[in-house]
């Protein structure tokens, strides 16, 4: 199906995905720079303080849930109730 098929929810959801995989370049980024870590916790930290530098305001994630609920009513019309079926 063509990306521009989909409904417009959709389209900024997939483009989310691209977002997604921004963050965990970020995260690869931020380990391999440091190379090894003294302990689990050191590893942890890291990628905490990785993650905290890509939204120091905190704002972010009230955006990212406000786009998801009229993308699930997409998917659940596009895709013919499969999406209701599952959480079933």
């Amino acid at each position: 199906m063509p990306f521009l098929a989909f409904d417009v929810e959709i389209r900024k959801i997939i483009c989310t995905t691209n977002a997604i995989e921004s963050i965990n370049s970020r995260l690869r980024r931020a380990i391999n720079a440091r190379g090894h870590f003294p302990t689990e916790q050191a590893a942890l930290k890291c990628l905490y303080l990785a993650l905290m530098g890509l939204d120091p305001t905190g704002r972010g994630r009230g955006r990212w849930t406000m786009r998801w609920k009229a993308a699930l009513n997409a998917f659940d019309l596009a895709f013919d109730g499969r999406l209701s079926a599952a959480r079933n």
